[in-house]
Protein backbone atom coordinates (compact mmCIF):
# COMPACT_ATOMS: atom_id res chain seq x y z
CA UNK A 1 0.00 0.00 0.00
CA UNK A 2 1.06 3.72 -1.07
CA UNK A 3 2.13 5.54 2.31
CA UNK A 4 -0.93 7.89 2.60
CA UNK A 5 0.04 11.45 2.53
CA UNK A 6 -0.28 13.05 5.95
CA UNK A 7 1.02 16.96 5.21
CA UNK A 8 -1.68 19.15 5.07
CA UNK A 9 -4.40 17.02 6.05
CA UNK A 10 -6.95 16.83 8.32
CA UNK A 11 -7.32 13.87 10.62
CA UNK A 12 -10.78 13.52 8.79
CA UNK A 13 -9.06 13.50 5.54
CA UNK A 14 -6.49 11.37 6.43
CA UNK A 15 -8.93 8.68 7.87
CA UNK A 16 -10.69 8.70 4.16
CA UNK A 17 -7.53 8.54 2.49
CA UNK A 18 -6.42 5.26 4.02
CA UNK A 19 -9.60 3.53 3.97
CA UNK A 20 -10.02 4.59 0.11
CA UNK A 21 -6.77 2.32 -0.12
CA UNK A 22 -7.05 -0.12 2.23
CA UNK A 23 -10.57 -0.68 1.09
CA UNK A 24 -8.92 -1.02 -2.58
CA UNK A 25 -6.42 -3.23 -1.06
CA UNK A 26 -8.29 -5.51 1.10
CA UNK A 27 -11.87 -5.13 0.71
CA UNK A 28 -14.26 -3.69 3.66
CA UNK A 29 -14.78 -6.52 5.54
CA UNK A 30 -11.34 -7.44 5.96
CA UNK A 31 -10.22 -4.28 6.92
CA UNK A 32 -10.52 -2.78 10.47
CA UNK A 33 -11.22 0.40 11.56
CA UNK A 34 -7.83 0.03 13.93
CA UNK A 35 -5.73 -0.65 10.66
CA UNK A 36 -7.20 2.69 9.13
CA UNK A 37 -6.27 4.63 11.83
CA UNK A 38 -3.08 3.32 11.91
CA UNK A 39 -2.14 3.98 8.65
CA UNK A 40 -3.38 7.59 8.86
CA UNK A 41 -1.26 8.11 12.10
CA UNK A 42 -3.96 8.91 14.31
CA UNK A 43 -6.40 7.06 17.48
CA UNK A 44 -9.10 5.02 16.30
CA UNK A 45 -11.12 6.39 18.71
CA UNK A 46 -11.06 9.28 16.07
CA UNK A 47 -12.86 6.83 13.35
CA UNK A 48 -15.95 7.15 15.67
CA UNK A 49 -15.68 10.79 16.36
CA UNK A 50 -15.79 11.58 12.41
CA UNK A 51 -17.96 8.96 10.75
CA UNK A 52 -19.63 7.23 13.82
CA UNK A 53 -18.89 3.75 12.44
CA UNK A 54 -16.95 1.91 10.10
CA UNK A 55 -20.24 2.26 7.64
CA UNK A 56 -20.16 5.61 8.50
CA UNK A 57 -16.67 5.53 7.16
CA UNK A 58 -17.27 4.11 3.82
CA UNK A 59 -19.96 6.24 2.92
CA UNK A 60 -17.94 9.36 3.34
CA UNK A 61 -15.03 7.32 0.93
CA UNK A 62 -18.34 6.03 -1.03
CA UNK A 63 -18.73 9.87 -0.93
CA UNK A 64 -15.84 11.33 -2.24
CA UNK A 65 -15.38 8.74 -4.99
CA UNK A 66 -18.44 9.97 -6.67
CA UNK A 67 -17.99 13.60 -6.06
CA UNK A 68 -14.34 13.07 -7.92
CA UNK A 69 -16.01 11.42 -11.20
CA UNK A 70 -18.86 14.07 -10.59
CA UNK A 71 -16.28 16.63 -10.72
CA UNK A 72 -14.39 15.68 -13.60
CA UNK A 73 -17.97 14.94 -15.60
CA UNK A 74 -19.07 18.43 -14.84
CA UNK A 75 -15.99 19.95 -16.83
CA UNK A 76 -16.67 18.30 -19.83
CA UNK A 77 -17.98 20.95 -22.33
CA UNK A 78 -20.16 19.70 -25.13
CA UNK A 79 -18.77 22.26 -27.50
CA UNK A 80 -15.01 20.14 -27.40
CA UNK A 81 -16.50 17.20 -28.27
CA UNK A 82 -18.43 15.27 -25.71
CA UNK A 83 -17.75 11.14 -26.36
CA UNK A 84 -14.22 12.15 -27.09
CA UNK A 85 -14.05 14.29 -23.58
CA UNK A 86 -16.01 11.77 -21.66
CA UNK A 87 -13.22 9.27 -22.90
CA UNK A 88 -10.55 11.07 -21.62
CA UNK A 89 -12.09 11.67 -18.37
CA UNK A 90 -12.42 7.83 -17.90
CA UNK A 91 -9.01 7.54 -19.14
CA UNK A 92 -7.51 10.44 -15.85
CA UNK A 93 -9.75 8.96 -13.52
CA UNK A 94 -9.22 5.10 -13.78
CA UNK A 95 -6.10 5.15 -15.97
CA UNK A 96 -3.92 7.32 -13.55
CA UNK A 97 -5.19 5.97 -9.91
CA UNK A 98 -4.97 2.53 -9.45
CA UNK A 99 -6.22 2.90 -5.82
CA UNK A 100 -9.91 4.39 -7.49
CA UNK A 101 -9.74 1.30 -9.69
CA UNK A 102 -8.73 -0.80 -7.03
CA UNK A 103 -11.42 0.91 -4.35
CA UNK A 104 -14.91 0.22 -7.23
CA UNK A 105 -13.65 -3.21 -8.53
CA UNK A 106 -13.36 -4.31 -4.64
CA UNK A 107 -16.68 -2.77 -4.08
CA UNK A 108 -18.99 -3.60 -6.80
CA UNK A 109 -17.85 -7.09 -6.84
CA UNK A 110 -18.45 -7.87 -3.14
CA UNK A 111 -22.63 -8.19 -3.27
CA UNK A 112 -23.45 -6.13 -0.95
CA UNK A 113 -26.37 -3.47 -0.18
CA UNK A 114 -23.55 -1.04 -0.28
CA UNK A 115 -21.99 -2.39 -3.57
CA UNK A 116 -25.55 -2.06 -5.15
CA UNK A 117 -26.00 1.35 -3.84
CA UNK A 118 -22.99 2.91 -5.03
CA UNK A 119 -23.77 1.10 -8.89
CA UNK A 120 -27.05 2.78 -8.81
CA UNK A 121 -25.39 6.22 -8.39
CA UNK A 122 -22.89 5.31 -11.11
CA UNK A 123 -26.28 4.84 -13.19
CA UNK A 124 -27.74 7.78 -12.55
CA UNK A 125 -24.84 9.58 -13.62
CA UNK A 126 -24.69 7.39 -16.74
CA UNK A 127 -28.12 7.91 -17.28
CA UNK A 128 -27.36 12.11 -16.91
CA UNK A 129 -24.45 11.82 -19.29
CA UNK A 130 -26.47 9.35 -22.08
CA UNK A 131 -29.06 12.63 -21.82
CA UNK A 132 -26.07 14.83 -22.59
CA UNK A 133 -24.68 12.69 -25.80
CA UNK A 134 -28.24 12.51 -27.38
CA UNK A 135 -28.53 16.35 -27.28
CA UNK A 136 -25.30 16.76 -29.46
CA UNK A 137 -25.56 13.82 -31.09
CA UNK A 138 -29.79 14.02 -31.90
CA UNK A 139 -30.65 10.26 -30.72
CA UNK A 140 -32.86 10.98 -27.84
CA UNK A 141 -36.41 9.52 -27.49
CA UNK A 142 -35.97 6.35 -28.99
CA UNK A 143 -35.54 7.50 -32.48
CA UNK A 144 -31.62 6.74 -33.19
CA UNK A 145 -29.49 3.50 -32.20
CA UNK A 146 -29.69 3.41 -28.24
CA UNK A 147 -32.42 1.69 -26.41
CA UNK A 148 -32.76 4.01 -23.64
CA UNK A 149 -33.54 1.06 -21.20
CA UNK A 150 -30.24 -0.40 -21.65
CA UNK A 151 -28.49 2.10 -22.67
CA UNK A 152 -26.86 2.88 -19.41
CA UNK A 153 -25.94 -0.10 -18.32
CA UNK A 154 -24.46 -0.54 -21.43
CA UNK A 155 -22.20 2.47 -21.09
CA UNK A 156 -20.94 1.39 -17.87
CA UNK A 157 -20.08 -1.76 -18.73
CA UNK A 158 -17.85 -0.12 -21.41
CA UNK A 159 -16.35 1.72 -18.88
CA UNK A 160 -16.25 -0.07 -15.56
CA UNK A 161 -15.52 -3.42 -17.26
CA UNK A 162 -11.88 -3.44 -18.14
CA UNK A 163 -11.58 -2.27 -14.18
CA UNK A 164 -13.64 -5.20 -13.01
CA UNK A 165 -11.62 -7.61 -14.87
CA UNK A 166 -8.31 -6.16 -15.18
CA UNK A 167 -6.87 -8.70 -13.82
CA UNK A 168 -8.04 -11.57 -16.26
CA UNK A 169 -7.64 -9.14 -18.78
CA UNK A 170 -3.85 -8.53 -18.62
CA UNK A 171 -2.55 -11.45 -19.46
CA UNK A 172 -4.37 -11.52 -22.72
CA UNK A 173 -2.72 -8.15 -23.60
CA UNK A 174 0.57 -6.66 -24.87
CA UNK A 175 0.79 -4.04 -22.86
CA UNK A 176 -0.42 -2.93 -19.42
CA UNK A 177 -4.18 -2.24 -20.18
CA UNK A 178 -4.27 1.51 -18.45
CA UNK A 179 -1.00 2.61 -20.11
CA UNK A 180 -2.13 6.02 -21.95
CA UNK A 181 -1.43 4.62 -25.52
CA UNK A 182 -4.07 1.53 -24.39
CA UNK A 183 -6.51 3.66 -23.15
CA UNK A 184 -6.67 6.18 -26.14
CA UNK A 185 -7.08 3.18 -28.05
CA UNK A 186 -9.74 1.78 -26.26
CA UNK A 187 -11.34 5.01 -25.93
CA UNK A 188 -11.19 5.77 -29.33
CA UNK A 189 -12.52 1.90 -30.03
CA UNK A 190 -15.48 2.75 -27.21
CA UNK A 191 -16.47 5.99 -29.34
CA UNK A 192 -16.59 4.17 -32.58
CA UNK A 193 -18.97 1.38 -30.86
CA UNK A 194 -21.18 4.28 -29.29
CA UNK A 195 -21.53 5.99 -32.61
CA UNK A 196 -22.08 3.00 -34.82
CA UNK A 197 -22.18 -0.23 -33.68
CA UNK A 198 -20.36 -3.00 -34.52
CA UNK A 199 -22.21 -3.25 -37.78
CA UNK A 200 -23.94 0.14 -37.87
CA UNK A 201 -27.91 0.27 -37.87
CA UNK A 202 -30.46 -2.09 -39.17
CA UNK A 203 -31.03 0.77 -41.99
CA UNK A 204 -27.77 1.09 -42.82
CA UNK A 205 -26.74 -2.85 -43.54
CA UNK A 206 -27.57 -3.91 -46.79
CA UNK A 207 -31.06 -5.01 -47.24
CA UNK A 208 -32.16 -2.74 -44.33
Amino acid sequence: MRAVEKSDLTGRARLRAAALELFAERGFEATSTRAVAAAAGVSPALVTRHFGSKDGLRAEVDRYVLERIGGELAGVDPADGLLESLGSVSARLFGADPVLRGYLRQVLLEDSEASAELFGRLLSGARAELERLSAVHGTSGGGGGADDAWAPFQLLCLILGPLLLERVMQPNLADPMFAPDVLRHRSAANQRLLLHGFYGLPEERPGG
